[in-house]
């Protein structure tokens, strides 16, 4: 469940819009199976009507298609785990998690710390762009690195790219750097190791005066953001 708050009233918002922003997040070379299988179930269930925002809290829920197969064993009811998962999968936040609360069971982690936190990242993102559409701004990150393959290309993409840099496997507007990419994600799999890299976001008639002053958030100019 996402709940959105400030929003205006008159804003153009659909199911199916949060749809394709949540079939997007699906995009990507090297993707896991689970990504592949599951399906995202949405529902605007507050703060919108007739496709147009009331200027109430936006309520989305996000059922997954998945869920039936886990009802039991992620039950809230009093019980116990038949298949209790102790080995964490590396690069997550498993471990981490049952360090810090005592659990032996990695499913009271990886199930909050997962796709489905990021569902709802993106479900209130899209909320965001349909404000800022409002204003005339657009948004739009492309990767510049992954590993030490890093784009050299002068040439950075535009609004209506958009198409072009989700076609990319690694959503990479440069299409030298995206062979390698491709092969370093390869490379690394061989290696049972991960690569970082590095994406830029870009953002067009936003005013100056928008930009925060504090060190690591975006400048007037735009913003890159560290990821692994």
């Amino acid at each position: 469940m996402v709940i959105v708050e400030g929003l205006p009233a008159g804003l153009p918002l659909t199911v199916e819009e949060v749809q394709t922003e949540l079939g997007r997040r699906r995009l990507g070379f090297g993707r896991g199976p689970r990504m592949r299988f599951e399906q995202d179930d949405v529902t605007l269930v507050a703060g919108v009507r007739h496709g147009t925002t009331l200027g109430a809290p936006v309520g989305i829920l996000i059922g997954n298609t998945e869920w039936p197969k886990w009802e039991d064993e992620m039950s809230p009811a009093p019980g116990r785990t038949e298949r209790p998962l102790t080995q964490p999968r590396p690069g997550h936040a498993d471990l981490a998690g049952m360090q810090k609360y005592g659990f032996d069971d990695a499913r009271n982690v990886l199930e909050r710390a997962s796709a489905r936190e990021t569902a709802a990242r993106v479900a209130a993102g899209t909320c965001a762009k349909a404000l800022l559409a409002r204003l005339g701004v657009s948004v739009l990150s492309h990767v510049v690195q992954l590993g030490p393959v890093e784009s050299k290309a002068a040439a950075r993409p535009e609004p209506h790219d958009l198409a072009r840099v989700d076609e990319s496997p690694v959503r990479c507007f440069d299409r030298e750097a995206e062979a390698a990419m491709i092969a370093e994600v390869k490379a690394a799999a061989r290696r049972v190791t991960r690569s970082g890299g590095s994406s830029r976001s870009s953002r067009t008639a936003c005013p100056s005066a928008w930009a925060a002053t504090c060190t690591g958030t975006a400048s007037s100019t735009g913003c890159s953001r560290r990821r692994s």
